[in-house]
């Protein structure tokens, strides 16, 4: 599966965790904050599955770096523990 994000309509992190939980099937009790974005990408979500974070710069400069930095942060640790696995067992993690 992939997930395509664009960017300029990120600006936040309830953005970010939106554009996230619906495609992903996060479920009714997703706590839409890192921790719970950290426990659903890193156990829940069925593989594989490519994350494409498109005008990615327009989201930093609309959330702040430091924002910004937090959230791609947990995405790419995310990405970083399935690099062992096989390809159809991997989430994957791109920004353009």
């Amino acid at each position: 599966m992939r997930v395509t994000i664009d960017g300029t309509q990120i600006r936040t992190h309830a953005d970010l965790h939106n554009a996230l939980a619906g495609p992903l099937d996060f479920g009714p009790f997703y706590g839409h904050n890192l921790h719970a974005l950290w426990d659903r990408l890193s156990t829940d979500v069925e593989r594989p599955v490519e994350i494409v974070w498109k005008n990615s710069a327009a989201s930093r400069e609309q959330m702040g770096a430091e924002a910004f930095d937090a959230i791609t942060s947990v995405l790419i640790r995310a990405a970083q523990a399935d690099e062992a696995n096989p390809e159809d067992k991997r989430l994957t993690v791109l920004f353009a």
